[in-house]
């Protein structure tokens, strides 16, 4: 199965029990406060559109993209104000448009880290001049590995994912080889997991 079949056969247990996450929202506040009213933003691998409707309740223009049938489903549901669409981040390209701001949470942490330079270049690729790219990812762990096909059963059934875990320091490579000035970072660790955060502008 892959990881679009896995997200749409797992999406109404994952909304569930994601809906109380809080470990982004430090720096998803970040990223409102360096736009103005009103500023367009494409939410890459948007789920069930949890941050699509916070950034919209923050005055946000925002469209949300997933390559989950079910996840847009269950966004188009919850979120009437957004505009969601299916699409595969891959695909970007396609929209044929700029915006003032990319938000890329938790989705490119499941690209092999072989792409993840062309990825970020495709996202840089949609930002007006003076806008900006958000990316929170997983961090190694301690010895970890550096990607990942992770077997889980959280919700009483098998599945499989694949990741991609990053350091802060890499990020921050990227960042600077697309010519992006950085200005933010952040590292949370909840639970076993240290979420790396991280915002550039493009100059």
């Amino acid at each position: 199965m892959n990881l679009k079949e896995t997200y749409n056969r797992i999406a109404n247990d994952w909304y569930k029990d994601h809906k109380e996450d809080d470990w982004w929202i430090e720096g998803t506040k970040s990223f409102v406060a360096l736009l103005k009213p009103g500023a367009t933003v494409l939410d890459v691998g948007c789920g069930a559109g949890f941050k699509s409707k916070y950034l919209h309740e923050n005055g946000l223009n925002v469209t949300g993209i997933d390559f989950s049938e079910k996840f847009i489903e269950i966004a188009k549901r919850d979120v009437l104000e957004v505009n969601f669409i299916v699409m595969d981040m891959n695909e970007v390209g396609r929209l044929n448009q700029k915006y003032d701001a990319v938000f890329a949470q938790a989705s490119l942490l499941h690209v092999p880290k072989s792409d993840a330079s062309n990825m970020i270049g495709k996202f840089v690729d949609l930002i007006n001049k003076g806008g900006y790219l958000y990316i929170a990812v997983k961090g190694i762990k301690q010895n970890g590995k550096e990607e990942e096909v992770m077997e889980e059963k959280d919700y009483g059934y098998p599945y499989e994912r694949f990741f991609s875990f990053y350091t802060m320091e890499e990020l921050v490579g990227y960042f600077k080889a697309q010519k992006l000035k950085i200005v933010y970072q952040n590292e949370k660790i909840v639970g076993r997991t240290n979420w790396l955060q991280i915002i550039g502008q493009r100059i």
